[in-house]
């Protein structure tokens, strides 16, 4: 029978310490259910009585179907009894399954941080073991800076550990807290920590400070260790922490873990792995980063000719694993470099069905490759080719027309800087005038033809809801000739992020032809009718 690998998240605590973010109680809320659904065997709430969110977020009751809510604390106080301690009660009094304490292995800080005997410090783990365990929670003891502690002094840091596990601690956490134990260091020592204390009551806590967050994680686990904690997209303090995006798949997916160990998490609950690495970065109101291991949207990217026509022949040629299986999708990159492959599989990809012989697709990759020669990059700008690929085959109607537009920067009296912008436009052989405001020029083009969607009765409902998320600009070359490329991400209330490209001598026109494309685009995946 395979060992069970208990998942451990700490999102919500360890990820809370990032610099930046901050989570409201319904982020909380919003992040704890997706990894309910997800599967993993411990949340981390945070640390009741620390903060008003932590400290209401334990208050609420939670039904979670498949994991345990803990909570985080410290050991007591040296000046306190285990049962007077505030921050214990708080632990014990909170409606959380497990409590998490942590504490210090490592002797320079007891004396330095603490300022206490050596003594003293197991004796207040000890005492906080006992007590909480004692009340009927699950206990678990964080062993702070364990492996520093190890390298130092090697039998206090075990004394402390034994500590907590002597009182019956379901488990001890041997915490690289500062992340830089190497891979084979952590190997070294969690085999020898097991013939102390079984890898049953073992857990692994890896920060990312050396990139080695992970593998440290894995090696941990193949060392003895039977609890993993991580964060989702490895979020954390300087570097993060071991990224559970990464494990959770690696550890069901990869026939070394996968026939040695089990996990609670089944093959359609693997499938909300991609979706709850967005869900955090929606959150957080940040681009998500598209190279991350299986959950990027780069991770299933082929650019070359070559690679797109092997993995068409058979995907495992440069796929280690299916994209569906962590529900993310595998993405044709259309470039310059690109072959008669990448366009084909790219057409059928966004549902456009081409002989191979057809001479349009000949005509398509000449203008792919004419236009990125000038400055443009289709690679990122997955709605701008879509957009140019069917106006090539004949397969998107006109929409709104642009006849004319003006953008003026005015800084006024109080040393405000206006933006106004005006476009012409046709739709139905009716000229309308738009005009708006905005933060930049680019802004109060958007906000000319939005706030204005009202005249073009024919396509308000369809523009209503458009958000313009990111806005990129690069300039291509220097000099008195510069050429700029512009990129927009832009969104709806459907949640689907599409990107589009522009590129011009001036950055105004570059920002409008890009502008344009993300409001085509939308009108044409929402099937607005054309314009007459």
């Amino acid at each position: 029978m395979s060992d069970k690998i208990y998942i451990f998240d700490t999102t919500l605590r360890d990820g809370a310490q990032t610099q930046g973010v901050d989570f409201s109680l319904d982020d909380k809320d919003k992040i704890s259910v997706a990894l309910d659904n997800l599967g993993v065997d411990y949340i981390e709430g945070g640390w009741p009585g620390a903060n008003p969110t932590d400290t209401e977020f334990f208050n609420k009751k939670h039904t979670f179907n498949n994991s345990k809510l803990t909570a985080f604390g410290m050991t007591k106080k040296t000046d306190h009894s285990a049962e007077n301690d505030p921050m214990i009660s708080s632990l014990i009094n909170s409606k959380a399954n497990s409590i998490c304490v942590f504490g210090k292995s490592w002797d320079f800080h007891v004396d330095v941080a603490l300022g206490i005997s050596k003594e003293q410090n197991l004796k207040n783990i000890s005492e906080s073991a006992k007590h909480i365990i004692n009340s009927g929670k699950e206990f678990m003891f964080d062993a702070e800076h364990f492996f520093d502690g190890y390298k130092s002094n090697k039998e206090y840091a075990l004394s402390c550990i034994k500590s907590a596990y002597d009182q019956g601690a379901r488990w001890i956490v041997l915490c690289d807290t500062n992340g830089g134990t190497l891979p084979h260091e952590i190997s070294k020592i969690v085999t020898e920590v097991a013939k102390y204390i079984p890898g049953k009551n073992l857990g692994i806590h890896a920060h990312n400070d050396t990139e080695n967050a992970v593998a440290n994680s894995l090696v941990a686990i193949q060392a003895g260790v039977r609890q993993v904690q991580g964060t989702i997209n490895g979020l954390g303090e300087r570097c993060g922490n071991a990224n559970l995006m990464s494990l959770i798949p690696s550890l069901y997916l990869k026939h070394e873990f996968s026939n040695n160990y089990e996990i609670n998490i089944n093959e359609d609950n693997i499938k909300h792995l991609t979706q709850c690495s967005r869900l955090l970065d929606e959150i957080l109101n940040r681009k998500p980063n598209k190279h991350l291991p299986y959950v990027g949207a780069a991770a299933f990217s082929h650019k070359g000719g070559m690679h797109v026509s092997a993995v068409q022949k058979d995907p495992k040629t440069y796929e280690h694993i299916d994209p569906k299986k962590v529900g993310n999708t595998r993405n044709i990159v259309v470039s310059d470099q690109a072959g008669q492959s990448n366009i084909l599989s790219r057409l059928e990809t966004i549902g456009i069905d081409i002989k191979k012989n057809d001479p349009k697709i000949k005509q398509l990759l000449e203008e792919v490759k004419g236009r990125e020669f000038i400055g443009y990059s289709y690679d990122g700008a997955d709605a701008s080719f879509e957009l140019l690929a069917r106006r090539i085959v004949g397969e998107i109607p006109r929409y709104l027309i642009i006849k004319a537009y003006d953008v003026s920067v005015k800084k006024n009296s109080s040393g405000e800087i206006i933006s106004s912008a005006k476009a012409e436009l046709e739709v139905d052989g009716e000229t309308i005038v738009c005009e708006g405001e905005g933060n930049g020029p680019v802004n109060a083009l958007d906000n000319a033809i939005r706030n204005n969607i009202k005249k073009i009765s024919k396509y308000s409902d369809y523009l209503k809801d458009l958000r313009l998320v990111d806005y990129k600009v690069r300039i291509l070359n220097t000099g008195t000739e510069a050429v700029t490329r512009v990129s927009i991400e832009s969104t709806d209330s459907q949640g689907k992020n599409w990107f589009t490209i522009g590129v011009s001598p001036n950055i105004i026109d570059a920002s409008f032809k890009a502008l344009i494309d993300s409001l085509d685009y939308k009108l044409f995946k929402d099937n607005a009718p054309a314009s007459a």
